[in-house]
């Protein structure tokens, strides 16, 4: 079989190739993508080049881990039928092209333990799992605190927020310096950092990817608070010590989601409890990926966007 998907062949040298697909097994399913996410984090680094050395990295690369689609053939072994919806994070398919990510395509072979089903009525929005379920992932856990400080109000600050009041908690602050992303709280306010004088916060997740802020985060918490990393961060990341030594700080570092936060979010999300409206700012066709992912990284006022794959014959 053949596609065609985004393919990365340089930094920022992207289009749509046609490309071939592995053929599917019996514990394999060939889905059909509907919607694919832009990510404004990881994938942005291989757009620009600036990713650190990463297992499975190399080009020519199909990026995208955010997609959605329905299930055109099952493998005998599946528990799958055809019409099924699905989340996809990726798969690595493809002759000839890395599928570090690989969800930014019309086709995709993949095995059935690595899609999650959906509620077709999600559309676009099911693209959004995987940054959901990283959101909830950072947060739960028996070791683990809720924020009552999120740095970032992009599309995971926002989910960070919103499940920080879905799990009953007191509403967190959020800072943001970008004008263009302070709209859209609901249940929680967002404040520029020089406004904010607090220096008692117990747990701070920092969802913004600046590891430069790390010394004045340290200065915002009460003794023995906490500071989550949940954004990416490609550069060493250091702090003074004599701050921290005072406040008795603790670091964690938020990785990707598992298997569990995936199946709980989709939970959260269907029974309402978790609401993904408002993240979806653009969209765009797969036709038109270059200018989509372009935009995606420099425009400070797209949140997330989608490509639409339902006309990318």
């Amino acid at each position: 079989m053949q596609t065609n998907a985004v393919v990365l062949n340089a930094p920022k040298t992207l289009g749509l190739e046609t490309v071939q697909l592995s053929d599917p097994g019996a514990d394999d399913l060939v889905v059909d993508i509907t919607h694919s996410g832009i990510s404004t984090g990881t994938e942005k680094l291989f757009w620009t080049g600036d990713m650190p050395p990463f297992p499975g990295m190399g080009y020519p690369l199909i990026p995208g881990y955010e997609a959605s689609g329905e299930v055109v053939e099952a493998g005998s072994n599946t528990s799958y039928k055809p019409g099924d919806h699905v989340f996809v994070p990726g798969a690595n398919c493809y002759d000839g092209v890395f599928g570090l990510f690989g969800g930014a395509t019309h086709r995709l072979v993949t095995a059935q333990d690595r899609v999650t089903r959906i509620d077709r009525m999600l559309g676009a929005q099911g693209a959004l799992l995987a940054l959901a379920a990283t959101a909830r992932h950072a947060m739960a856990g028996l070791d683990k605190t809720v924020p009552d400080l999120i740095v970032g109000h992009g599309v995971l600050g926002r989910l960070l927020a919103r499940l920080t009041i879905a799990a009953g908690a007191p509403a967190p602050t959020v800072w943001e310096i970008n004008p263009d992303r302070t709209s859209g709280a609901d249940g929680y306010e967002v404040v520029h950092p020089d406004s904010d004088d607090r220096r008692d916060y117990q747990s701070i997740y920092d969802a913004s990817g600046n590891g430069d802020l790390l010394n004045d985060l340290v200065g915002r918490i009460a003794r023995g608070g906490e500071i989550v990393l949940a954004g990416f961060y490609t550069q060493p990341l250091q702090f003074a010590f004599p701050p921290a030594f005072m406040k008795e700080a603790r670091f964690r570092v938020a990785a990707e989601w598992a298997r569990d936060d995936l199946a709980a979010t989709r939970t959260l999300v269907e029974n309402g409890a978790l609401s993904l409206d408002g993240l979806i700012t653009h969209k765009a066709p797969a036709t038109d990926a270059p200018n989509a992912y372009r935009r995606a990284f420099e425009d400070s006022s797209c949140l997330k966007m989608i490509l639409n794959w339902e006309t990318a014959s």
